[in-house]
């Protein structure tokens, strides 16, 4: 699989690292949501990866939260990295530079959904965790930003007769969760937080995505710009089927979190099949009555 031209990807981030910090709210937000997912554990992970950092987000955030001593950052462009304080490296979450049995924990957020080859990344990620090692992550999923994609689709429909890929394919809970197991984690649980943003229009949000370095780098992009007409019907078109009272408009980002170990002899099993004590018909049936 080759959807996204990661070229694309890493331009646009070297474009938007000099004013990176005043679009990177919503990579604040996820990451103190994915810290707290840490918080409620009890471990220590000395040693910590951060895949994908960004500016370091996580690395401001983290505070020793979770006994991590010593993190080193990642990320595909280098001028992002060259914003980010302590210890970093340029690297592509598509090619780990890094060998087996290194790291305690590795955190990503908000970058895995740029990977075209997403299981090989999950078990280059296991590989380079101990055993007993966890994996925290944040990557947008399927619903993201659905008012701006159905907007689009149905402008460029009705004004050029067609619609073309602007927007990557985004994975499902689902989707993750078999991935997880196929890379041969223990334990992983993926769930799902909706976080809406509000703007007054929908320019507003464009000019958000570009500055997060979050434009369309899907391979198959048109590589010409947008014709006027029709970002001017997707905009009326957004503004008609989602504007409030206020006037104002919503973006929907659908982030899945997720949480997986590797495998060790003392995590808990799960249950033989069939060894259950109550039979599920008999509970269900009691609580009719």
């Amino acid at each position: 699989m080759n959807v996204f031209d990661r070229r694309a990807v890493r331009l646009h981030r070297d474009r938007a690292a000099a004013d990176f910090e005043n679009f990177d709210f919503l990579l604040q937000e996820v990451a103190e949501r994915l810290l707290d997912r840490l918080d409620d554990l009890t471990y220590q992970f000395p040693l910590a990866l951060d895949l994908g950092c960004h500016t370091g987000e996580l690395g401001k955030a983290i505070k020793g939260r979770g006994g991590v001593e010593t993190l080193i950052q990642c990320d595909l462009s280098e001028r992002m990295t060259a914003q980010t304080p302590g210890l970093k490296v340029v690297a592509d979450e598509e090619f780990l530079p890094f060998g087996g049995n290194k790291f305690d924990l590795v955190m990503s957020c908000l970058s895995l959904h740029w990977v075209n080859d997403l299981p090989g990344a999950f078990l280059q990620i296991r590989q380079a965790l101990k055993e007993d090692g966890l994996f925290l992550g944040a990557m947008l999923g399927g619903d993201s930003l659905f008012e701006l994609r159905n907007s689009l689709a149905r402008a460029e429909m009705d004004q050029e007769g067609g619609v073309s890929p602007r927007f990557s394919p985004l994975a499902r809970v689902q989707d993750v969760g078999n991935l997880l197991q196929r890379a041969g984690f223990a334990l992983p649980v993926v769930d799902t937080d909706v976080i809406t943003v509000s703007y007054g229009d929908p320019f507003k949000l464009l000019k958000d995505l570009r500055g997060m370095g979050e434009s369309n780098a899907v391979h198959q992009r048109r590589k010409t710009f947008t014709r006027r007409n029709t970002l001017m019907a997707a905009v009326e078109q957004y503004m008609t089927d989602h504007a409030g009272p206020d006037g104002r408009v919503p973006a929907t980002f659908d982030v899945l979190f997720i949480a997986a170990w590797t495998p060790s002899a003392n995590q808990q099993k799960p249950m033989v099949r069939g060894s259950g004590e109550i039979d599920l018909g008999d509970f269900l049936n009691s609580q009719d009555t």
